[in-house]
């Protein structure tokens, strides 16, 4: 069975977005991968897709949702992309561990900002995400 783990932030249309589909690039046969927001935007800006699909990465499947529709308890790691504290937002189902991150959120910015913002997670998902999910 596959490790699993929940990229959140707090819309849900960017940082934690880039996450789900950057993850799901490099790490999707080994994890499974999911996003969800603390109060989800409703949908994606069009300069989210634009910075993933311009590196090739696809944007297929990505929705915006909340938390509160996400079965946590099946999720192993949450990576709190945020600078929120999630223990109000976690339902006493969820039994793993929480790795707080926060990447500065690119939202309503200029497209350079959805690129750094980018970049930053890809490092993350390629450096980070498989030493915390050997912890697991």
């Amino acid at each position: 069975m596959k490790k699993s783990v929940l990229f959140v932030c707090y819309g849900n249309a960017c940082r934690s977005v880039m996450a789900e589909a950057l993850a799901r690039h490099y790490c999707g046969v080994t994890f499974e991968v999911a996003s969800a927001g603390l109060d989800a935007l409703g949908y994606i800006p069009q300069e989210t897709i634009e910075v993933l699909e311009e590196i090739g990465i696809s944007t297929g499947g990505l929705q915006s949702k909340d938390l509160v529709d996400i079965e946590i308890g099946r999720f192993e790691l949450i990576v709190n992309l945020t600078s929120h504290d999630l223990a109000s937002f976690l339902s006493t189902s969820f039994n793993g561990r929480v790795v707080n991150w926060h990447v500065r959120d690119p939202y309503m910015e200029r497209i350079d900002s959805f690129r750094r913002t980018r970049d930053t997670i890809e490092w993350l998902i390629t450096e980070k995400l498989p030493k915390w999910m050997e912890q697991e």
